[in-house]
């Protein structure tokens, strides 16, 4: 009668190892949510939430009538919603530290050129949301208000919500963040092996012809902000064809390469 095997010995040599992963994640998400709160507590003091607010308002406040203010129609959104900026600022002025901490936990496990390749794109595609988020901002926000106060009416005067105007940004934001991430995308799909440089280089029309459908999706119907979000994105797209076959080229998995460093 053969003996069962025990149960217990065979998870032995798993279970410390899976544990120990958990700890780390643990440790990882406690240090970046510490350094959001960091980042929260300094911008509470200096310059604090309602200029926080005030500043995230400029582009829209610059276009209103002469004499017209945004309005609040509910008795918590005067707190609230600057309460929210905070958070938001906070978490953008920390996300470095927070990436950092996702390649802390990643990177023991990955190969030297793999660690060659995810660096890099960690690094880029922080700065590329920053700048999708830059961009929309200081350009695309002037032109959009500009472009919608030329068509109101001589009698109405312009009154936004200041909630209605945080959810209109924060969309915006995610939208033009996301989409500089074009060339990220377009890197990772090559380098994987998932579609070829040919294929994306052929793929061009395509993609032009998506990127539009998307700005008109995501963005406010009109013309100024769909243009200021296809346009980029489809020149981000030859960014990221290039930027391919550089990548390809450099992070190769060497023959002798079968160890994770």
């Amino acid at each position: 009668m053969s003996q069962q095997p025990n149960q217990e010995d065979e998870l032995a040599g798993t279970e410390q190892p899976f544990v120990e992963h958990l700890m780390e994640l643990r440790d990882r998400l406690v240090r970046a949510f510490i350094a959001i709160g960091v980042a929260a507590g300094i911008l509470f003091f200096w310059p604090g939430p309602g200029p926080l607010y005030d500043l995230l308002a400029a582009p829209l406040v610059a276009h209103l009538p002469q004499g017209a203010t945004m309005i609040a129609t509910s008795v918590i959104s005067p707190f609230m919603v600057p309460l929210k900026i905070l958070l938001l600022a906070a978490f953008l002025l920390a996300l470095p530290l927070v990436l950092y901490q996702v390649w802390a936990f990643i990177a023991p496990g990955l190969y030297s050129h793999e660690k060659r390749l995810v660096l890099p794109l960690v690094v880029s595609s922080t700065l590329l949301f920053f700048l999708g988020v830059a961009f929309c901002y200081f350009f695309v926000f002037g032109q959009v208000f500009s472009f919608i106060q030329s068509f109101a009416p001589k009698s109405i005067t312009a009154a936004p919500d200041i909630e209605a105007y945080l959810g209109f940004v924060m969309t915006m934001f995610l939208a033009f963040g996301l989409a500089f991430e074009v060339p990220i995308a377009v890197v990772v799909l090559a380098r994987l092996g998932v579609v070829s440089v040919e294929k994306l280089k052929s793929f061009r029309g395509y993609f032009v012809v998506g990127a539009f459908i998307v700005a008109a999706i995501v963005t406010p119907p009109d013309v100024v902000s769909q243009l200021a979000l296809a346009i980029p994105m489809c020149l981000l797209y030859e960014v990221g064809i290039w930027a391919a076959q550089l990548f390809i080229r450099h992070t190769k998995a060497p023959a002798a390469d079968s160890e994770p460093s």
